[in-house]
């Protein structure tokens, strides 16, 4: 197990709580909040060690376009780049329609 932990800046709040995806083989959930302080909180938790530079680079790439005030728990089992992108961009959008995936 390896635990990261990234801070970004942020442009407004995020009105809800959301959550997306389920851990089991080969995914992740992301568990969306708003943040207290007005900055992006990531705590990742992967049962994959070694591949922090990959999480960096995915979460660089969503929070040029996210710009929400939100503490945000990814809880990984093993999933791709492709399906992070997937569900942070579902938990995005869940912010903006008002409902969970």
């Amino acid at each position: 197990m390896e635990r990261l932990t990234l801070d970004y800046p942020a442009r407004h709040p995020v009105p809800q709580r959301v959550h997306v995806g389920v851990v089991a083989s080969g995914d992740l959930e992301v568990l969306l909040e708003p943040s207290a302080d007005g900055r992006a909180h990531v705590v990742v938790n992967t049962s994959v060690d070694g591949f922090g530079a990959t999480w960096k680079s995915v979460l660089d790439r969503f929070f040029e376009h996210f710009q929400g005030a939100a503490s945000i728990e990814i809880n990984d089992f093993g999933a791709t780049p492709g399906t992070v992108m997937l569900r942070l961009e579902q938990a995005a959008e869940a912010q903006i329609t008002g409902a969970s995936p």
